[in-house]
């Protein structure tokens, strides 16, 4: 079971699949957000399918893909969290999550386009699997107690410019996080119960070239452990995500250029779902007259 958010920017219809059959489910919700998911929304869903109540949704293949989630009110990344990436920027693994926070405003649909901001010269994509927090969590008790609160994963890609990462950051990078567009989501929320996040497979491609292709084996830190750590520093709302990291093979490494205009991105997690979006140049805002 998939759970999807299908329709135009800002008014999306909220969805399930089974199969090849793709429901409504407004009979349940008016979305997929952190009080449907609080509520229980996933085992409510289930039941429903199962009972036949919730009607097929007519022309789902011709809607625009939304991001899988609405509103969180936090997304809360780990960085250099597999081994190989780490080493690619130069980096001994860390020896605690490196956390960073990026503006949930920066979340858009997978198929959506992404703007290259003005000045932006060293754009790069990173893959990554998400966590979609269901139940709050605070000061959890163990990393085992982590679990029962995740609802499901979800993809992204954590785009990022380097430059303003790194270099204008002065070592908190959200400067490099937080542009427009700066999230693409989904396509699919995937139940917890339904994805084994210690082994699955994550793979990118610019312009059709391979770019990414490793698993969450390589992960420095595991999901559970995310989840309990990040609970010790701050409170984990339902609906709340939490990008796990990237794998090796972004621009950062020195092998492939950069994105520019026109570049087509392509992200795939295995039983997830992929993301096609593409790359366009923002106009610089015209200077204001003496």
């Amino acid at each position: 079971m998939h759970l999807l958010r299908l329709g135009p920017a800002g008014q999306e219809i909220p969805a399930v699949v089974e199969g090849d059959v793709v429901h409504d489910l407004r009979p349940l919700t008016d979305d997929v957000d952190g009080a449907f998911l609080a509520s229980d929304g996933i085992a409510r869903a289930r039941a429903a399918l199962a009972a036949g109540e919730l009607p097929v949704l007519a022309g789902a293949a011709s809607l625009r893909r939304g991001a899988p989630i609405a509103r969180p009110t936090a997304v809360i990344c780990i960085g250099q969290n597999y081994a190989a990436h780490a080493a690619e920027s130069g980096a001994e693994p860390p020896r605690l999550p490196i956390v960073f926070l990026k503006h949930p405003n920066t979340m858009v649909g997978p198929d959506d386009t992404v703007p290259l901001p003005p000045g932006a010269e060293k754009v790069d994509w990173e893959v990554e699997l998400a966590v979609v927090i269901g139940r709050r969590a605070s000061y959890l008790p163990s990393v085992e107690a982590a679990r029962d609160h995740v609802a499901g994963y979800t993809v992204v890609d954590d785009v990022s410019e380097r430059a303003w990462q790194i270099e204008d950051s002065l070592g908190q990078w959200s400067k490099g996080k937080c542009g427009p567009g700066f999230l693409p989501t989904g396509p699919a929320l995937v139940p917890a119960d339904e994805v084994d996040s210690r082994d699955l497979r994550l793979r990118s491609w610019v312009d059709g070239e391979p770019r990414q292709d490793s698993t969450t084996k390589d992960m420095i830190f595991g999901v559970d452990h995310l989840v309990w750590h990040l609970s010790q520093y701050m409170a984990l709302e339902p609906g709340d995500l939490i990008c796990t990291g990237t794998p090796e093979g972004v621009a950062l490494s020195g092998r492939f250029p950069y994105l520019s205009d026109g570049d087509v991105v392509e992200l795939e997690i295995e039983g997830i779902g992929r993301q096609r979006h593409t790359f366009a140049r923002t106009p610089a805002a015209p200077a204001p007259e003496a």
